[in-house]
């Protein structure tokens, strides 16, 4: 499982040029799956993300989490994290789980970060649009391969 997590002022995503949920302050989450990812994958990716010290304190140091700041998430899925450009100028997707196994494990990886911190989805396997303002800039990522 990999996680590009961007600490941002507002997000937004459209579908065919319609917004379709937006945040303001909080994380972009692009999230992407491949074929042995399960719950515990999840589990851990959740309990970095939402205890992650990416925001400021009174003193402009990185030491508040989303639940300190109060803020949202953005969670859009995305195959293309598991692109693997080495060979050739085509990446290759075949680490990248296949739809059957990807959009349960988006779905439980968004509920369960629901269940703390307002979550909001894009459209799985849809040609989506994002506006991002990264507050920073601030990127964070995380692979599941290398905990």
């Amino acid at each position: 499982m990999r996680c590009l997590i961007q600490r941002v002022s507002s997000s937004k995503v459209m579908v065919n040029k319609q917004e379709i949920n937006a945040i303001k302050l909080g994380l972009t989450i692009l999230v992407g799956f491949t074929h042995t990812d399960t719950s515990k994958e999840i589990d851990y990716c959740v309990n970095k993300i939402v205890n992650l010290r990416i925001f400021d304190d009174e003193q402009k140091i990185m030491n508040k989490s989303i639940i300190d700041v109060q803020g949202q998430i953005l969670a859009i899925s995305q195959f293309t994290l598991y692109g693997d450009p080495l060979k050739g100028h085509r990446p290759s997707y075949i680490k990248a789980a296949n739809k059957e196994l990807a959009f349960p494990l988006y779905e439980e990886f968004c509920q369960k970060l629901n269940q703390i911190i307002p979550t909001k989805k894009g459209v799985f396997g849809a040609d989506m649009q994002l506006e991002i303002i990264n507050d920073g800039p601030c990127t964070i990522f995380i692979d599941t391969d290398y905990k």
